[in-house]
């Protein structure tokens, strides 16, 4: 495993709820950096990266707080890419999940660099894949998947730099767990030609195979990122997001995602995303997080050998 370094960006600039931009501390509260370190003992807190507050503007030019969703994502991606230049694997901790333009679009660019293949797994109640023209909000959250894909303003698609290509193509992404997802979206995604397990397919397939189709093209050279949003999962385990949505993965099906994504041996960096401690129950779902997170690097519930 590569040493951790735990990023914290503070920030519901891109939300339509206010307090994700309590999450990075909530995790804190909840002991992420101590059970990480039992299983990698190199894990750095980089500490809250800086940046605008929330002005809880209404909508201008078909967004919501453009120039602050900007101001947060740019700072994500020097610190996103500058973990990856130090050879240690970025941990995200949102903040809502407009942020994920900046840490994918940070992955893409070091992958490129150095020749490896980018593989982003989005697990989500939502497609995250709203234009400036579909959004019925203006909530950037809900455009990260379509600016990534190019499909959105240029000081988000350009994050990069100036004439780079969008930071994903269509066959780098799949989402998993969606159940909430409007007509224009699914026209976007389809169009797109996104790979998709909602929870139908889960429940039709299982989980397993779920992971293991959506794991297929990994091999040594793929750099696998996971951008996880804590509505995801069913709101009666994780009530402290600010975007419910009934029906989603249990416990032990999200379990057993993190541990195969541990098995595929390419993890390379984390989104951990929508963690909302003002609608949560006794931190319950920042301690979720961190169980989970512990799977996802490591640790293992098995009893055999």
């Amino acid at each position: 495993m590569s040493p951790i370094t735990l990023i914290g960006a503070p920030t519901d600039v891109g939300a339509s709820v206010l307090g994700a931009s309590m999450g990075p501390d909530a995790l804190r509260i909840a002991g992420i950096a101590r059970a990480l370190r039992a299983l990698e003992p190199d894990v750095q807190d980089l500490g809250n990266l800086a940046g605008p507050g929330n002005p809880q503007a209404a909508p201008s030019g078909g967004f919501r707080h453009l120039a602050e969703v900007t101001t947060w994502n740019q700072a994500v991606f020097a610190a996103t890419l500058a973990t990856l230049e130090a050879g240690r694997l970025p941990l995200l901790m949102g903040g809502d999940h407009c942020l994920a333009i900046g840490s994918i679009s940070a992955v893409a660019r070091h992958c490129r660099l150095r020749g490896r293949r980018l593989k982003v797994l989005w697990l989500d109640a939502h497609a995250d894949a709203n234009t400036p023209a579909s959004s019925p909000s203006g909530n950037l959250h809900g455009m990260p998947v379509a600016c990534l894909l190019g499909h959105g303003p240029a000081q988000l698609t350009g994050l990069a730099g100036p004439g780079a290509a969008p930071a994903l193509r269509a066959q780098e992404i799949t989402l998993v767990g969606v159940r909430s997802v409007d007509a224009t979206e699914k026209r976007f995604v389809n169009a797109q030609g996104i790979e998709v397990y909602d929870m139908r397919s889960i429940d039709e397939l299982g989980m397993r195979s779920v992971m293991q189709a959506a794991l297929a093209d990994v091999d040594e050279n793929t750099h696998l990122h996971l951008s996880f949003d804590m509505d995801g999962l069913d709101p009666t385990i994780a009530p402290g997001v600010g975007t419910p949505v009934r029906g989603g993965p249990s416990y032990r099906e999200t379990q057993l995602c993190m541990e195969m994504l541990a098995d595929s041996g390419a993890l390379g960096s984390v989104d951990i995303m929508e963690l909302n401690p003002a609608l949560d129950i006794r931190n319950q779902t920042a301690e979720l997080a961190v169980d989970l997170l512990e799977s996802l690097f490591g640790k293992s519930t098995l009893m055999r050998a």
